[in-house]
């Protein structure tokens, strides 16, 4: 019987789903050290974000060779180490389009927190304040909507934010994208210098290092708006603090951090940022489309290897 190790956490749906087709699944999430003992009994591991497959984990599976299938439950990969992977016959695959539309709408509903400082206003008032005058906001419609990164998370983000009647910039690194006229293509400077909004749909690649560093916070407007659904590094937070303080940023929204779970306390006490802890894939309609991917993806590739060795 082939072995699943769910190591941090899927829908309970899926899990049914998994045993019902005859495959015993484990559903624990292992310390680093235990996991290097464990990993070496399994067949598949699937994970999210907070297990980190690095080199010296997956060379531990090697010890038995049984490894052969590692499942991301969403879209980053940048906790796996896939080319250690590739080189080692270990495939590893993500679901990307079952949680696209919750990131997205978690994205916008960040733009409306902070354009009408939701964010804020719910904090201060179980203290007592009654700052009506300090909210004056700021609406949506007409408002321009720069958007780094144009896959499929961006480009539910930009629908979104035109059907509210926002206008859409995007860049990507590979240019304009065919097919999608409705929202207008733009160099990342002309993005930063037009925008009244900024979010970043992009995953972090070490090589590049941050997307928005202090260079590209000079460009802005001022009185920007920043929203970070991504990944945590793809902003330099020491940036954007500064840009925060000198009041370039009128206020940033964020949903990932670099350090999770303990993002830099500079950020979380800052008074002009709205916060989620990576919640972005967390509704009950992607959970269950994730689960449903993830049983999909264990039996194209390591189901089919049952059917083939006759068992």
């Amino acid at each position: 019987m082939k072995r699943i190790l769910i190591s941090d956490g899927m829908d309970r749906n899926g899990i049914q789903k998994l045993k019902e087709l005859g495959y015993e699944v484990v559903r624990e999430h292992y310390e680093k050290e235990e996991l290097k003992e464990q990993i070496k009994n399994f067949d598949a591991i699937v994970v999210r974000s907070a297990t980190k497959l690095r080199e010296d984990l997956l060379t531990a599976a090697l010890e038995t060779g049984r490894l052969k299938l590692v499942v991301r439950g969403g879209v980053g990969l940048d906790n796996i180490d896939l080319e250690f992977a590739a080189a080692n016959g270990i495939t590893v695959k993500n679901t990307p389009l079952a949680s696209s539309r919750a990131v997205a709408e978690l994205a916008v509903a960040h733009m409306f927190a902070l354009s009408r400082f939701i964010y804020i206003s719910n904090v201060t008032m179980r203290q007592g304040q009654w700052n009506k005058k300090q909210y004056k906001g700021t609406e949506l419609f007409g408002k321009t909507l720069g958007i780094i990164g144009f896959g499929r998370i961006g480009l539910f983000t930009a629908r979104l934010a035109k059907a509210i009647g926002m206008n859409v910039l995007y860049h990507r690194r590979r240019g304009k994208k065919p097919g999608f006229d409705d929202f207008h293509y733009a160099s990342k400077k002309e993005l930063l210098k037009k925008s009244d909004f900024i979010s970043l749909h992009v995953p972090f690649i070490k090589e590049y290092g941050a997307v928005l560093k202090q260079e590209d916070f000079e460009l802005m407007k001022d009185g920007v708006y920043i929203i970070n659904t991504a990944r945590g590094e793809v902003i330099d937070d020491d940036a954007l603090l500064g840009a925060l303080d000198s009041g370039k940023v009128a206020a940033a929204a964020l949903d990932v951090f670099a350090g999770e779970p303990k993002p830099d306390e500079r950020l979380l006490g800052h008074d002009r940022i709205s916060l989620s802890p990576h919640v972005g894939g967390l509704t009950k309609e992607a959970q269950f489309r994730i689960g449903q991917e993830i049983v999909e993806i264990i039996e194209e590739q390591i189901g089919i290897d049952e059917y083939y060795m006759g068992a």
